[in-house]
């Protein structure tokens, strides 16, 4: 849940009309090279230790309790997060420390049409998405909320830019009741606050499934900064990332290369 009016006073702060993905339209599709159904989830479960007073026995067994207890904290979760072009939102949650891994994929439909060709004809109910495994003890979900909503435009119906379609929707694919209050909460919270000159458009939807998409697509822009779509699109958003979460980033950036360095 959102802790106070910080994350919107942030957020104005770091959203200015964010350039949508794009104002050069992403390239169509390119040869696919498969894709990999997996499930995922989030286990947001903590243990409650108990911290009763007792003999020295006792306090022996409630110390290793609290061991267990810190052992069983997830050291990774996931979040499924969707906002134009996978390219773009991968790579700005490349960039925030406690992120280990982004994932370039599909959700919001079946196996059977889960490959780029079939998804950039918009009638598949797939949404490009990127899959983030991240570090709870580094940085929280709500921040990548937050983080996420700076980053996009929330306000446009199946669009960022000049990329148009469903796969292009604002989404949030919620794993748990919990991650769906959450997500429902901030975007409740930033309508409320104004924080955006309209009304937040993005979709709370069950994640049911995770597509991973074909090869090409990882890592799109740390591999390929020079493509002119990467350079005048998805750059724009890493830099505002950099920017205004300075403090948050990784001691050194994944992107190999980048046009204004």
């Amino acid at each position: 849940m959102i802790r106070n009016l910080g994350i919107c006073i942030l957020l104005a702060l770091a959203w200015t009309m964010v350039p949508g993905c794009g104002e050069t339209a992403k390239p169509g599709p390119s040869p696919s090279a498969g894709n990999n159904p997996t499930n995922t989830g989030k286990d947001m479960s903590t243990t409650n230790v108990s911290t009763s007073k007792a003999g020295d026995g006792d306090t022996k067994k409630e110390d290793t309790k609290k061991e267990e207890a810190k052992d069983d904290k997830p050291k990774r979760a996931e979040a499924v997060l969707a906002g134009g072009c996978f390219w773009c939102v991968e790579a700005v949650f490349e960039e925030l420390d406690g992120v280990i891994s982004a994932e370039s994929g599909y959700a919001g439909g079946t196996a059977e049409t889960a490959n780029y060709e079939a998804v950039c004809s918009g009638t598949t109910k797939h949404a490009e998405v990127v899959r983030i495994i991240y570090d709870p003890s580094k940085v929280s979900f709500d921040r990548l909320l937050a983080i996420h909503f700076a980053t996009h435009d929330p306000t446009t119906l199946n669009q960022q830019g000049n990329d148009f379609g469903p796969q292009y929707r604002s989404a949030i694919f919620y794993a748990s009741d919990e991650e769906k209050r959450a997500a429902q909460a901030m975007i409740d919270h930033l309508n409320e606050a104004k924080v955006f000159p309209r009304k937040i458009v993005t979709t709370l939807e069950p994640l049911e499934k995770f597509y991973m998409a074909e090869p090409y697509h990882q890592d799109y822009v740390c591999n390929n900064p020079r493509n002119p779509y990467v350079q005048h699109v998805a750059m724009e958003k890493v830099d505002k990332v950099r920017k205004k979460f300075g403090e948050e980033l990784k001691e050194k950036s994944p992107i190999k290369w980048a046009p204004n360095e």
